[in-house]
């Protein structure tokens, strides 16, 4: 599933002038590591890497000169482009992606205690005015790599002279092969165990050779706890790779530097625990748009995938205006299994298929959801969308690692749904570009080990899942204690605009932006959110005809960073918007 998306606002350069006069408190010491500078003008350039949008609107993929050892620069060129592909909406609002000259400094970062490290990467164009100074500082969306937010946040910032920081916030494509003992390095290129490698589980080859070590998934170190942290680091980086590009000018600093966090989905989510951690006075800002948060007393992430995983596939039959991205005769077919599966183990009621729907629509409804939402359910049903993201946090969550899976899940390559295999050398080698960070992707697909005989093979996997928030068991418990560690205080220390569309089906404004303004507000934050009507939650899914004429929401979020760095040029502070 390849979502898409767009887009790019009028801010003049003097906007980004930081206007703070008080004096941050030292930022403490950060461990940046593998640093590396790399330069992009004539025919390459820091948006697409020389591409432009018709080559990125073209569905075959860069080619590489040599299959089995692409170079850094081709990596990183088709790591531009599957990045574009799976978040902007090319072919509608993104009319124009201009060629943006500069400079990208890379390095890895570790917080204290972790396991693994992870990239930050600062892209400085050359059109950076140092006497108006503007860094924006950003997350990767989804479990995407280092370039994850550069449809997003990078369309936004650099064509205007701003910086962007970024981070994948420990996620990403970093794979590890347990069968070649190989990963990735720091400049995406393939190498075995021993090597500067970005992800090492640690993990040995064992009787099963095909399984493949995911970072989100298997670091061990519960990434999402610290996506705050994560981002409040990149900001430093951001600082520091001024430094380096324009010595004569330094130091930059958060007090004569105007740092803005804006983040798209989890990146919207890792902003906005930044808004919360930021005790350095590091940030001017904070805007969300479609933000994975949970709330103090929200539902959490794992907690409403769950239920949807199980209810929604026989929900649908009673939504019969929902768009349905299966062919009929597959739909009515999971649509059936799902609801027997579901009244034999006692979590509906009614004889009938057509009362099994309605309780199981009921109970969703029930537990929160809203119509708008569950009118997207097909989507998430069409594309297995919601066992994807239940079975990788649940491995993140229980700090798993791939010989010890969580609910029989892991990670091979695979063809479609034919029987894991070892990857090939070639396969491997474009993990690193190619891959969203979640599987399936670029090959790698997700391994059901409680897969039963069809008709409704994946239901046992998935009620594993769901009782891992009931269950005793060591596994839960640690689950649960991960869970909790990634809940947010709602106590932002900084001015704050989220932007989340009404029909989000992914990240329903019903379990985290609307609960989190409300705690916020409670806490006496300044924080408005603007509510997009008939908009949902990636705006490359605005491509597919089931979806035509949905609006696509990144349009709003940047006309969101404009009011709010009116704001900050002295105007009020956004208000509220109700669907507009």
């Amino acid at each position: 599933m390849r979502p898409i998306l767009l887009l790019l606002a009028s801010l003049p350069l003097a906007a980004c002038m930081n206007t703070r006069t008080t004096t941050p408190e030292p930022a403490s010491a950060d461990a940046f590591t593998s640093p590396r500078v790399s330069t992009h003008r004539e025919g390459d350039d820091l948006l697409t890497g020389g591409l432009g949008r018709d080559a990125l609107l073209n569905p075959v993929a860069p080619a590489v000169a040599d299959a089995d050892h692409p170079t850094a620069a081709e990596l990183r060129r088709r790591a531009l482009y599957a990045n574009w592909r799976g978040i902007a909406d090319l072919y509608g609002s993104v009319k124009d992606i201009p060629s943006v000259p500069g400079r990208e400094y890379h390095a890895y970062a570790r917080l204290p205690g972790a396991n693994q490290p992870h990239r930050v990467l600062a892209q400085i164009p050359d059109a950076f005015d140092a006497k108006q100074r503007c860094l924006i500082v950003t997350a990767s969306s989804g479990s995407r790599g280092v370039y994850g937010a550069i449809g997003s946040v990078s369309l936004y910032g650099l064509p205007h002279g701003c910086a962007v920081a970024h981070t994948d916030k420990g996620t990403g494509t970093g794979f590890f092969d347990i069968a070649s003992g190989e990963g990735a390095q720091a400049d995406g290129t393939r190498a075995a165990r021993g090597a500067d490698l970005e992800f090492d589980p640690g993990t040995q080859a064992a009787t099963d050779e095909t399984r493949i070590a995911i970072k989100h998934a298997h670091s061990g170190d519960n990434p999402e706890a610290d996506w705050g942290r994560h981002v409040l680091q990149a900001a430093r980086f951001g600082l520091q790779s001024l430094n380096e590009a324009f010595p004569q000018q330094a130091p930059f600093t958060a007090a004569n530097t105007r740092i803005i966090a804006f983040g798209l989905s989890n990146g919207g989510g890792a902003v906005l625990r930044a808004g919360e951690l930021d005790d350095e006075g590091l940030l001017d800002g904070v805007v969300a748009a479609a933000p994975n948060i949970t709330a103090p007393d929200a539902r959490a992430l794992f907690d409403y995938t769950t239920e949807a995983a199980l209810l929604q596939p026989c929900a649908l039959a009673a939504l019969p205006d929902a768009p349905v991205f299966l062919p009929d005769a597959v739909h009515q077919a999971v649509i059936a299994a799902r609801c027997a599966s579901l009244r034999d183990a006692g979590l509906i009621e009614g004889d009938t298929a057509a009362e099994q729907s309605a309780s199981a629509l009921a109970q969703l409804r029930a537990s929160g959801w809203r119509d708008e939402t569950l009118h997207l359910s097909g989507l998430q049903t069409g594309f297995d969308l919601w066992r994807a993201v239940a079975a990788l946090y649940a491995q993140a969550y229980a700090r798993a690692t791939p010989d010890a899976p969580v609910c029989g899940y892991s990670y091979a390559q695979r063809d479609a749904i034919a029987p894991p295999r070892l990857a090939t050398v070639a396969e491997r080698a474009l993990w690193w570009s190619d891959g969203s960070g979640i599987a399936p992707t670029a090959g790698v697909g997700l391994v059901d080990g409680l897969a039963t005989a069809v008709p409704d093979a994946s239901f046992a996997g998935l009620r594993c899942l769901r009782d891992l928030l009931a269950s005793d068991d060591a596994v839960a418990q640690r689950v649960r204690a991960s869970i909790a560690a990634t809940r947010a205080s709602a106590q932002t220390r900084v001015p704050t605009v989220i932007v989340h569309g009404d029909h989000d089906s992914i990240i329903p404004l019903e379990f985290s932006s609307r609960p989190y303004l409300a705690a916020a507000r409670a806490n006496g934050a300044r924080i408005a959110l603007w509510e997009v009507a008939n908009a949902q939650h990636f705006d490359a899914f605005v491509a597919l005809p089931k979806l035509a004429g949905m609006t696509p929401l990144l349009p709003q979020a940047y006309a969101a960073m404009d009011a709010f760095i009116a704001h900050l040029d002295g105007g009020a502070m956004p208000e509220d918007r109700q669907k507009r």
